[in-house]
């Protein structure tokens, strides 16, 4: 059987950090397969504690990569291919509590481990780049006799249509809010005189 082509990657791991796997996994799940532009910009915006140990693993990890004489990858270049929230070792303390008993204390640590790998560009072939930039050159060379073609003459008269139209539509609602009668209240004085009486 032909042996698979394994695609060569990059990782980086922190152990024993001191927050729990399930509050970094939350932030993990964030960064799983972007960029590492990408990554780094969530992170940075992230409230949560966690975001800044998974960012210190990353930038290690594009150390790595940017370090290694076999690869020499730039970290742009880069994505995240796996990220792993593994659980460690948990320090058990106690507490006085009431009527002489303890409550438990537990301080959960988690491993942190993140895998990069280049992504794939795509290379496009000279000749398709050439084809691509002809078309947006000739357009504007079409369309620029158009827009040469009116004369000034006709400019002015084009402009001076719609705007009379408006000024028609104004006149007409001006006279409208005029013509609403106004309410006339009633002094109170001649109810409490008629009341007296």
């Amino acid at each position: 059987m032909p042996a698979a082509t394994d695609t060569p990657t990059v990782r980086a791991q922190a152990k024993w950090v001191r927050t729990s796997a399930r509050k970094a996994r939350v932030v993990a799940e964030h960064v799983r397969g972007r960029s590492v532009p990408e990554a780094r910009a969530v992170l940075a915006f992230t409230p949560r504690a966690a975001a800044r140990d998974i960012e210190r693993v990353l930038a290690s990890a594009v150390a790595n990569a940017e370090s290694r004489d076999d690869l020499r990858w730039r970290g742009e270049e880069l994505y995240i291919e796996s990220i792993a929230v593994d659980e460690g070792p948990t320090l058990k303390r106690w507490r006085a509590r009431a009527r002489g008993r303890v409550a438990r204390i537990k301080k959960r640590t988690c491993h942190i481990t993140v895998t990069l790998a280049q992504a794939e560009v795509v290379e496009v072939p000279a000749k398709a780049k050439r084809a691509a930039t002809k078309p947006k050159a000739e357009a504007p060379k079409t369309e620029a006799p158009k827009a040469e073609a009116t004369t000034p003459a006709e400019k002015p008269k084009a402009e001076s249509k719609p705007k009379a139209e408006p000024k028609a539509e104004t006149t007409t609602e001006e006279p409208k809010a005029e013509e609403k009668p106004k309410r006339i209240r009633t002094p109170r004085r001649k109810k409490t005189e008629e009341a007296e009486s």
